[in-house]
C-alpha cells in the first residue's frame, strides 16, 4: 500500500477574512476583522479530514471600522495587545456532520492567555486550480463564544436595562488555502 504524503496548505490572504459580530446597545450589531493572520495546515494527501491546522491572528489588526474603538478594543479592557499579540486556534478534531461537506471543527481558542475548547460549523467549497494552476481549497467557518470566557469583560449598563457590548461574538470567516509547493 501507498503511503499518503503530508501536504502543506497555506492561507491565500487576498481571498480570505476573518471576522465577527458583537450586539451594541442591544438593538444593533457591530461588525469587525483581523486583517493579519496565518495559519499552518497540514493534511494527509487531500483528506481535509486528517488536517493538523495551527491559526494565528495579530490581535493589534482589528478593524472595526472606527479608529477610536479599536484603540479601545486592542487596550487592557479588551485585548491587551501589549501583553498578549496574538490570538491562535489549535484545530483537535474533524467530525463530518453530513454528506454534503458540512463538519465540526474542534480546538483550542486562546485569547489573552486563556485557552478554551470551541466547536466551529464549517463547509467545505472544494478543490479547484485557479487559472494560474495554484491548487485551492475553501471554506466558510462559523461559532460563537462568549468574551467573558477570556476575560474580555469591559461594559457598561444602560439606563433602560441591559448593557452596551453582547457578551456572545459571532465569528465567521471564509479561507482560501494554497497547496504549498
Amino acid at each position: 500500500m501507498e503511503e499518503k504524503v503530508k501536504e502543506k496548505w497555506v492561507i491565500d490572504n487576498t481571498h480570505s477574512e476573518i471576522g465577527f459580530m458583537v450586539r451594541h446597545l442591544m438593538i444593533s450589531k457591530v461588525r469587525g476583522q483581523f486583517k493579519q493572520f496565518d495559519a499552518s495546515i497540514y493534511t494527509t494527501g487531500d483528506d481535509f479530514m486528517t488536517s493538523e491546522i495551527d491559526c494565528y491572528i495579530d490581535a493589534a489588526s482589528i478593524d472595526t471600522g472606527n479608529a477610536d474603538r479599536d484603540v479601545h478594543v486592542k487596550a487592557p479592557d479588551f485585548f491587551d495587545v501589549e501583553n498578549h499579540p496574538q490570538i491562535s486556534f489549535i484545530g483537535n478534531s474533524i467530525e463530518s456532520v453530513d454528506k454534503d461537506g458540512s463538519y465540526e471543527l474542534w480546538g483550542d481558542l486562546t485569547i489573552k492567555g486563556i485557552t478554551k475548547k470551541i466547536k466551529l460549523d464549517v463547509e467545505f467549497g472544494g478543490v479547484i486550480k485557479d487559472p494560474w494552476g495554484n491548487e485551492k481549497a475553501a471554506f466558510s467557518i462559523n461559532g460563537a463564544v462568549n468574551r467573558k470566557d477570556f476575560e474580555l469583560n469591559w461594559n457598561v449598563p444602560l439606563d433602560g436595562g441591559g448593557l452596551l457590548v453582547g457578551e456572545e461574538v459571532k465569528i465567521h470567516a471564509e479561507i482560501q488555502l494554497k497547496r504549498s509547493a
